[in-house]
């Protein structure tokens, strides 16, 4: 009857230990993270009726917020900005447009387990957004707008309590954009990578 009695308050004081790391943990887990960061793309060419796309590569900068709902998923909104040339061949002549390309994407965040290291986080997300490709002093075009997929993949390696260094690589899938211009209209898909480093800061 004891050893019946002993075992019942073995249990219940593992299970009090238990409740109480639980509140600890969900305590101190971080809930949002803000990110900033520098990069490059790289766009694959595509060809289409006689016409070829092939936007040159330049830099990137990109902010982002994500909140985690539990430690395995999370949301996320970024904003991507770079300037590049919108190149299209045709024959044998070209037009390229320079423009001010901006990004918005939201997505769902996963948490990857990490079988090797505890020193990395590792995440990859899948969503969707938009794009936009002002052209700069350019009248006789059109800006156009074309929605995109994305996926990413990404580690972050922690340097301090709220900070971490971040290194991702970002795909976006989208449509060629056309200006309003039936002559540089394409149907094909394009993919613009865009590897990129920076930090992130947890709250």
């Amino acid at each position: 009857m004891k050893l019946i009695f002993g075992g019942i308050i073995f249990i219940a004081a593992l299970c009090n230990f238990a409740a109480a790391q639980a509140v600890e943990t969900a305590r101190h887990a971080t809930r949002h993270q803000v990110t900033i960061q520098a990069g490059a793309t790289f766009t694959r060419k595509v060809t289409d009726s006689g016409i070829t796309y092939q936007p040159t590569s330049s830099g990137a900068g990109l902010v982002g917020y994500r909140y985690n709902i539990n430690r395995w998923l999370g949301v996320e909104g970024d904003y991507d900005f770079f300037r590049n040339s919108q190149k299209f061949i045709i024959s044998s002549s070209s037009i390229s447009l320079k423009t001010n390309v901006n990004v918005a994407t939201g997505s769902a965040v996963i948490n990857l387990p990490n079988p090797i290291t505890k020193r990395f986080k590792s995440y990859a997300s899948i969503g969707g957004g938009g794009n936009d490709f002002p052209p700069n002093g350019h009248r006789y075009y059109g800006s156009a707008n074309q929605e995109c997929d994305r996926v990413w993949r990404w580690v972050d390696f922690p340097v301090a309590p709220h900070i971490a260094i971040r290194g991702q690589a970002k795909t976006l899938m989208y449509k060629a954009p056309d200006f309003t211009t039936s002559n540089l209209k394409t149907s094909k898909y394009v993919q613009t990578m865009i590897p990129s480093v920076g930090v992130v800061f947890s709250f």
